[in-house]
Formats: structure tokens, sequence, C-alpha cells
């Protein structure tokens, strides 16, 4: 699991290789992911929107920006979690994600959140010591 705070607000993620939706045969690696937010501070805060760095094996960039999550824009209490379960695909056997949450206080304030690095790795990839 991978942990980050920011702002009292702590993103927790845990990747899961998903075996029985990839196929190694064709390049096509498929990861699981749960993400958990907790409002550790004082104020109500939203998620407004999320921002997804993408990166392959190979270097390879994809950005994944929109609304919400898994279509919510959910309101944090404090005190409050909230958490979801989305996925991605690779055409290599391994890649790593990081990225941010846009936030709204409650008065109206609006800052970023980090999502911490992760790393999606498969039994497929070759183990290599640096």
């Amino acid at each position: 699991m991978y942990t980050e705070t920011t702002r009292q607000i702590a993103v927790t993620v845990e990747p899961i290789y998903l075996e029985d939706q990839s196929n190694p045969e064709e390049n096509h690696f498929v990861w699981a992911y749960r993400v958990r937010i907790e409002n550790l501070g004082k104020d109500t805060v939203q998620l407004l929107r999320r921002h997804w760095r993408i990166t392959d094996a190979k270097g390879r960039l994809q950005e994944v920006e929109g609304p919400g999550v898994v279509g919510e824009q959910p309101v944090l209490e404090p005190g409050q979690t909230f958490e979801y379960t989305s996925g991605t695909p690779l055409p290599t056997p391994s890649g790593i994600m990081v990225g941010t949450y846009l936030m709204e206080s409650a008065q109206g304030e609006r800052f970023e959140i980090g999502i911490p690095a992760f790393s999606l790795d498969s039994p497929h990839q070759a183990v290599r010591l640096n």
C-alpha cells in the first residue's frame, strides 16, 4: 500500500494485478487499484477533479484528467472517508502511476492534494537488480 497526506487529507492506494483480464501474449496487462481518501482535518472538503500520470515500462506517458472519480465528486466531512476501485491497462508488464486531486473547502478555497506514486507490477515482469 502507498500513502500520501496533503493538508490533512490522506490518500492510500493499493494496486492489484488482474491476471484474468490480462493477456501477456498480446502485450495487454491490467491492474485494478483501490483508493481510500480520508479527511483527517477539521474542514469539510469536496473532490472536484482528478489528474493521473501513467507511465509504462518503456517510458510512454499517458495523462488522464476529468471531473471527480468513478462518476462522483464526493464530499468528505471531518473524519469521513471515501473509497473506490478503478483500473488501468498497460501494453507492458509494469509501470507507475501518480497523480493529484483538485479539492475545494467548504469556504470555497481550491487546492491540490497528492496521490502517491505507486508501482504496477505483474508476475510477467523480469526481475532486475540495479
